[in-house]
């Protein structure tokens, strides 16, 4: 699916459910977004959504999670497979901030905003995984 056959109040909804808000995960997930609804689960790491997400389509929104986690190999599969916009999207949300630029020269305020929910997560979650590898028992 092509990003811009997503209405922008479901990109907004979108960003609003990865940034925390269950009741709106819980909506997308009702009235026909659930690939968006599930994408929040798979963000936060949970393998059963992002075998779902493989197993039902939508390998691009896979792509765009490994993306924003820095995968070379899930950046260059957007760029052949046409989803040239959502590669910069991961970008973004891998907190570079030229493509952050991109997106909003380019009148993708929306997918901006997405990309930046997506990398605070990231950032969370990362920053989380540091510090219990940080633990030291001396």
């Amino acid at each position: 699916m092509n990003m811009q056959a997503y209405p922008i109040k479901i990109i907004l909804a979108w960003a609003e459910a990865v940034s925390g808000n269950e009741g709106i995960r819980t909506w997308l997930m009702e009235n026909g977004y659930a690939e968006l609804g599930i994408f929040v689960y798979a963000l936060n790491n949970q393998d059963d959504a992002r075998t779902w997400l493989m197993e039902n389509g939508y390998p691009h929104l896979m792509a765009l999670i490994n993306g924003c986690e820095g995968n070379p190999n899930a950046l260059l599969w957007l760029r052949n497979n046409g989803y040239d916009v959502l590669e910069k999207v991961a970008r973004a949300a891998d907190n570079q901030e030229g493509s952050m630029m991109w997106l909003l020269e380019n009148n993708y305020s929306d997918l901006a905003g997405l990309a930046n929910r997506m990398a605070i997560v990231k950032n969370e979650i990362e920053k989380r995984n540091n510090d219990i590898h940080s633990i030291s028992p001396f």
